[in-house]
C-alpha cells in the first residue's frame, strides 16, 4: 500500500479499496481482449464491506471475479485481502455504455463470449 492511499488514521483510505479493483479490472479486461471498453463502462453501484485495516507498505492482495454477466450490466465480486487476513470484499456493478451520450447498451456478442465463460456466481 502506498503513502497516498492512507487517510489521516495512517491505514487504508475508503476509496484505496475502489482504486484496487479498478486496477484488477483492468488487468481483467486486457487479458481477454476487451481493453477498449475503458471509459466505456460507468459504475452505477458499489459496495464495500471493510473487515481490517492495513498500513503503508503493506502488500494487498485483491481478486476479482464476474459474478453475474446482464444485458448491459456486469456484476464483479471482489476480495481484498493482506497476508492471507480478510481487508475488504464487496461488489462494483458497471453498464455498458459506449457512448457519452446515450444510454446503456446490450454487451457486444465478442464481450459476452470474452466475460460470460468466467462467470463464477448468480447473485441472490
Amino acid at each position: 500500500m502506498e503513502w497516498h492511499d492512507t487517510d489521516a488514521a495512517g491505514h487504508q483510505h475508503h476509496s484505496a479499496v475502489l482504486r484496487w479493483v479498478e486496477a484488477a479490472e483492468a488487468e481483467l479486461l486486457r487479458s481477454v481482449g476487451c481493453a477498449r471498453l475503458f471509459g466505456r463502462t460507468p459504475r452505477v453501484r458499489h459496495e464495500v464491506d471493510y473487515r481490517s485495516r492495513v498500513f503503508f507498505g503493506d502488500e494487498v492482495e485483491t481478486t476479482l471475479r464476474v459474478e453475474a454477466l446482464g444485458r448491459s450490466s456486469l456484476t464483479y465480486a471482489f476480495d481484498v485481502a493482506c497476508s492471507d487476513r480478510p481487508v475488504a470484499s464487496g461488489r462494483l456493478v458497471i453498464v455498458h455504455a459506449p457512448s457519452a451520450t446515450g444510454g446503456a447498451e446490450p454487451w457486444p456478442e465478442d464481450v459476452r463470449a470474452a466475460l460470460g465463460p468466467i462467470v463464477t456466481a448468480t447473485p441472490a
